[in-house]
């Protein structure tokens, strides 16, 4: 059993891109299907497949790496909220991820949404995880 579903979902990703794997299956839910929609738009992963299954679902993402040096895209996956300790913020009071270049993940009452979008916005919530 799993206490923490999204450290859980980041590193798979980790992992399957420390082993250079090219796709990784991750068991599915609603804002983990958010999360990889986010990573897509934000051009972190090259693409994503959600499938049903007689259970939960499963998410495959297929992993970008860079032509030339062949590392991943997806230099950093930091978990900031976690069970025991959560992590909330005002749109005024997000922090950069390296100076603006990475993307933090919010839990706000309109949705998930990344850090720009909530400060677009005018919403606040809970900083799920950073990535750079």
């Amino acid at each position: 059993m799993v206490t923490d579903p999204i450290a859980d979902y980041l590193t798979r990703i980790r992992n399957a891109q420390m082993a250079n794997h090219r796709i990784v299956i991750i068991p599915a839910s609603n804002l983990k299907k958010r999360i990889t929609e986010i990573l897509y738009e934000k051009g972190y992963i090259l693409k994503y497949k959600f499938e049903d299954d007689s259970k939960q679902g499963l998410i495959k993402i297929a992993l970008k790496y860079d032509a030339n040096t062949k590392l991943p895209v997806i230099q950093s996956l930091e978990r900031v909220s976690r069970p025991g300790l959560r992590t909330y913020a005002k749109p005024e009071e997000f922090k950069r991820v390296k100076n603006g270049l990475g993307v933090a993940i919010i839990s706000t009452s309109k949705g998930v949404m990344t850090d720009k979008e909530a400060r677009a916005q005018n919403v606040g919530g809970e900083v799920l995880c950073n990535i750079f």
